[in-house]
């Protein structure tokens, strides 16, 4: 049948199964809004405040359920805003496609308005990306962007359609999309049979779980994994949730802002098992000195990521998911209760800790899991509270903690929860943000409200850069530069006029409350959360030391 490049655009997402889109409209992209309104009863569109927060949106969804997000965008500066949404989403390996719209054909390369190159913009950002200039061509590009988005290591697609291609028409046949099987052609006998040695001769083996053990929903295999291999259990930012954090096993986070039990461990191990992991110089440190004592076995679905950062004993590429049950398959039960017991030994001597008394951010997040019985998505932005959220919250499923690890981009969360909230519309989703980073995009607390959603918005709110002034209070002399945000914004009347709810806690027993009466409104709810201004993340690794040399408070007064 004769369909505009409009209307293979709106049939091609329901191919794929899309039933949410977030995006904002503009003129190029008129045709496509058009035929998105024909088919709301099947299509759902989120109407962000800012394209970013359509980028965001898209991510967090993509995140919180392991399909494809798809963002909108118009021409021009309405494509530009989606940039750093995509960067994010590039970086943490998440499947997306963007659909932007450009001028016609004819106008396009000279400067005409709203026209900017996208698929330029985009291209070190993206797994791939295409202009379509013939409709004919319109529906089979969409596919196969959806394709690259989620096949092996996912990651965003960008669609760049001149407007004129969603006018013209063109013969448009449906399919069935099939599920793809993963690709674990590199799989071999030889590399099972020499990780199994290597995990057989070892005495003191840790594992280091990343992203790619969520992504590949590997979870059950690495339990079985684990309690085969006996050995303690350390992860990433990104491979929060796919091993249980209540396991006795667990060690906690590895690296910049991981616990000393696990940098300790590491640091003496003779063998790391590494799990879906990039060895981001925030988790390595000094990279020379990483696990200076252990042989490296490294499984990854991304051959660029072996010998990237750190360079391996033996490596598997393939599937997490397949490698983990191929191992498990040929694996005898292994023994090393001595090594555990002395891991467990830094485990009670060095555990987290946070002042006794006052408001504080981990205070906070262990009052959300217990208020939550550990069961919200977490979504944070980036700062000392996104690693609060990564300590003090004990994350026991995979896609319960959002947040940008490889890019650290500030502004991310409250899209992010959104786009996790509307995937998910029965669970608690709760965003921790910084009052520097929710003053970047507390715009989307409108979408919030206008979507009814029931998300809450915490502040922690110490009216300082608080990361980096921490950075200025131990590295830089005290020397608080373009850091102090103690101006008279005032979030909770912020929350009033969108809205929303909006709360102030100054106490613990005032957090108590707020949070109590957030988690039953059904609305959307902003807590704003005044904590001292020179609360530090702790431990800590000071910039290109080796993770063996962490340091807390008690460690600088000694």
């Amino acid at each position: 049948m004769q369909l505009t490049g409009a209307q293979i655009v709106i049939e091609c997402l329901k191919e794929q199964g899309v039933d949410t889109v977030f995006g904002y409209p503009g003129g190029a992209i008129l045709n496509v809004y058009d035929e998105l309104y024909k088919h709301s009863h099947e299509i759902k569109h989120v109407l962000t405040s800012h394209e970013q927060g359509a980028s965001h949106a898209a991510d967090g969804y993509a995140r919180a359920t392991g399909r494809v997000g798809v963002c909108l965008a118009t021409s021009g500066p309405g494509a530009t805003n989606l940039v750093t949404g995509i960067a994010t989403a590039y970086m943490d390996s998440v499947p997306m496609v963007a659909i932007t719209c450009n001028v016609g054909v004819s106008l396009l390369g000279k400067d005409s308005f709203q026209e900017i190159d996208i698929a330029g913009i985009t291209t070190p950002i993206t797994k791939h990306n295409f202009i379509v200039k013939d409709v004919a061509k319109l529906a089979e590009t969409i596919r196969r962007a959806f394709r690259i988005a989620r096949k092996g290591r996912p990651g965003p697609v960008l669609v760049d359609i001149p407007k004129d291609v969603t006018a013209n028409k063109t013969e448009y046949t449906s399919i069935s999309i099939q599920k793809e099987e993963c690709c674990n052609g590199h799989i071999t006998e030889e590399a099972l049979t020499n990780a199994i040695k290597m995990i057989q001769k070892a005495k003191k083996p840790y594992l280091f779980v990343g992203g790619g053990a969520v992504i590949s929903e590997a979870s059950h295999e690495l339990l079985e994994f684990v309690e085969k291999v006996q050995a303690p259990v350390s992860d990433s930012l990104m491979g929060k949730g796919a091993f249980d954090g209540n396991h006795r096993l667990y060690t906690g986070m590895l690296g910049m802002h991981g616990t000393k039990t696990s940098n300790y461990g590491v640091s003496e191990c003779d063998l790391l098992i590494a799990v879906g992991v990039r060895f981001s110089d925030r988790v390595t440190g000094n990279a020379k000195k990483f696990a200076k004592n252990a042989k490296i076995l490294q499984f990854d679905i991304d051959p660029a990521e072996i010998n990237k950062n750190i360079v391996t004993d033996a490596h598997i590429i393939g599937d997490i998911k397949e490698i983990l049950l191929s191992l498990n398959q040929r694996l005898e039960q292994q023994d090393h209760s001595e090594w555990i017991e002395k891991v467990m030994t830094y485990k009670e001597k060095y555990p987290l800790r946070y002042p006794e008394s006052g408001l504080s951010g981990p205070f906070m997040i262990e009052e959300i899991y217990k208020q939550t019985q550990g069961d919200a998505i977490m979504v944070t932005e980036v700062g000392q509270h996104q690693m609060w959220a990564a300590q003090f919250y004990k994350y026991s499923k995979p896609r319960t903690l959002i947040t940008s690890g490889g890019l650290g981009t500030m502004g991310y969360g409250l899209g992010a929860a959104i786009g996790a909230q509307m995937a998910n519309p029965d669970k608690q989703v709760i965003n921790i943000a910084g009052d520097g980073c929710f003053r970047m995009n507390m715009n989307e607390m409108a979408t919030a409200v206008r979507q009814k959603l029931p998300l809450i918005q915490v502040v922690v709110n110490n009216h300082v850069l608080g990361m980096v002034r921490q950075w200025q209070t131990l590295f830089y002399e005290q020397h608080y530069s373009a850091t102090i945000l103690n101006d008279r914004v005032d979030f909770v009347k912020v929350a009033e006029a969108m809205g929303a709810i909006g709360i102030r806690a100054t106490t613990r027993e005032e957090f108590q409350e707020a949070l109590a009466k957030a988690l039953v409104s059904q609305m959307p709810v902003l807590i704003d959360c005044i904590i001292d201004s020179d609360d530090k993340v702790w431990p800590m690794v000071a910039p290109g030391a080796d993770i063996a040399e962490a340091f807390d408070e008690n460690d600088i007064k000694e």
